[in-house]
């Protein structure tokens, strides 16, 4: 039943009716294998070429392979709860049109602020990112040139600028065509992964593969304050460096390579068969990306002994290049730059098309300035993915990245719990709607994905919660100021779906 003011909910039949609305509809132009395309683009990025490296050496050893093996589980647990909802509920919005049919208006508007820290902010930090490795890259090739650059006292990243309004063009001109482009440099940094790792398997010695889960060594923690974990604030736990505890330290450290793969359930509306093809495409996603995850990780602790590839005391971080280097493959370090920039440009584009995606539905709705919603005649909300880009451009061209990174995490896994419970609601007060996919074993499944996600936000630092409570605030504020009077719920005052006259039909 709908519920009133701060609770009231959008029925599913009325969710999928307003995808019907000729000024803001979708083309429906992707397939499953589309679908998976962009999830593995969104999630493989330059963390497979640096992560996997420096979490063995500081704190699983050769155990890290295990670590991406349990957070794969983790991440699953996730997966399927998005698969069953996305195959319910084929609208865009992904956690927030999941959100606003179970838990209501104002816990889909905080859903909806909150993934803005996935994809927004993520865009912003890997894009500055990518103008390192594009600098890297350049150099590599004979080429000596800063991509950022002094403009009146303000240090401005070209490079990160120059991204992002490539792909904003890109992604204006048509889902399908962002697709195809995604596809191919897709396959450009999967190649290079394969490359790295039959190349590597040359060098791999099994000793250094003993012991597998290295003796633990307490004292792990070394940060005080708000900078070290919540958990570790709360409890006085400094955790452990290796051993059972390092292990599950970097599970939940390399459980965010696997993010992103969630932004698959916001295109559904796009897609020509979302019952079948959405469930597939973020399950086939990560599928693909934890085989490439383990099998470097096996590579690269092969190459050299774990104790390598530890933190310097200067700060310099071990990566796949220091095991080639270590073995005399210098020129390795070449491709590795090349396929890690080619993995940071089709994240960079993949969350930028996530995020415009929720903010259109978040913008149908009425919570944000409707006007946004309107299409264009390829089929895409450009005024949107317009608004993005620029958000996104000055955020990147113009900020440090900072610890923004955790702020991109914490706001995932509160959307992971959020989509868990609300298939146990779900299933609970609507047990009559087809399900293109079913979680199994509920409640068991959805349970543990909570569980799991509540645990590997524990482990976030105390400050990046001030944060992310600071940034929920201050969405409480907007939507009291402008979202709550604006929702097009508010105004129907029920749920019912509105009839659309045959005239309005295109």
């Amino acid at each position: 039943m709908p519920g009133n003011g701060l609770w009231r909910t959008k029925s599913i039949e009325q969710s999928i009716a307003d995808t019907d609305e000729p000024d803001t509809r979708l083309r429906k132009d992707l397939t499953a294998w589309d679908l998976t395309v962009f999830g593995v683009a969104v999630v493989i990025g330059a963390g497979i070429f640096t992560l996997t490296a420096s979490t063995a050496g500081n704190l699983a050893g050769p155990s890290v392979s295990l670590a991406f093996v349990l957070a794969a589980v983790a991440c699953a647990l996730a997966a399927l709860c998005y698969a069953e909802f996305a195959s319910t509920v084929p609208v865009a919005g992904s956690a927030y049109t999941f959100s606003y049919a179970t838990f209501g208006e104002f816990a889909a508007w905080i859903i909806g602020w909150d993934l803005v820290l996935e994809f927004a902010v993520g865009a912003a930090a890997v894009a500055k990112g990518w103008s390192v490795y594009l600098q890297t890259v350049l150099e590599h090739i004979g080429v000596t040139v800063k991509t950022t650059t002094p403009v009146a006292g303000i240090d401005v990243d070209w490079g990160s600028l120059l991204l992002v309004a490539v792909l904003t063009a890109l992604l204006a001109l048509g889902t399908k065509l962002s697709s195809r482009v995604s596809t191919v440099i897709t396959a450009v940094k999967v190649a290079v992964v394969l490359l790295v790792v039959v190349l590597g398997v040359k060098y791999v010695n099994t000793a250094n593969y003993s012991p597998y889960i290295p003796p633990a060594q307490s004292g792990g923690g070394t940060a005080t304050g708000l900078e070290q974990s919540l958990f570790s604030l709360v409890t006085g736990f400094e955790g452990s460096t290796y051993g059972v505890l390092g292990l599950l330290a970097a599970a939940s450290l390399v459980f965010f390579a696997f993010i992103g793969f969630d932004v698959v359930a916001t295109t559904a509306e796009e897609t020509r068969d979302p019952q079948r093809a959405v469930p597939r495409g973020i399950l086939g996603s990560l599928a693909i990306v934890t085989v490439l995850y383990v099998a470097v990780s096996l590579v690269i602790t092969g190459m050299l002994p774990y104790e390598e590839l530890r933190t310097r005391p200067d700060g310099t971080r071990a990566t796949l290049a220091t095991a080639f280097s270590a073995n005399g493959v210098d020129w390795a370090a070449t491709v590795i730059s090349v396929g890690a920039l080619a993995g940071l440009t089709t994240v960079v584009m993949v969350l930028m098309l996530g995020q415009s995606r929720v903010l259109f539905a978040m913008s149908r709705d009425g919570l944000l300035p409707r006007g946004l919603a309107r299409t264009g005649s390829r089929g895409t909300p450009v005024r949107i993915t317009a608004l993005i880009g620029v958000l996104v451009a000055f955020a990147a061209g113009f900020f440090p990245a900072g610890k923004l990174e955790e702020m991109v995490n914490v706001g995932t896994l509160f959307a992971f719990i959020l989509v868990s419970a609300g298939v146990l609601v779900l299933r609970r007060t609507r047990p009559d709607l087809p399900r293109g996919f079913r979680v199994p074993l509920v409640p068991l499944v959805p349970v543990l994905a909570i569980l799991a996600c509540l645990w590997l936000m524990l482990n976030l630092t105390a400050l990046t919660w001030v944060r992310f409570l600071v940034w929920m605030v201050l969405g409480v504020v907007v939507y009291f100021a402008y979202s709550r009077r604006h929702s097009v719920l508010a105004r129907r005052g029920t749920s019912a779906v509105p009839v659309v006259k045959p005239d309005e039909i295109p």
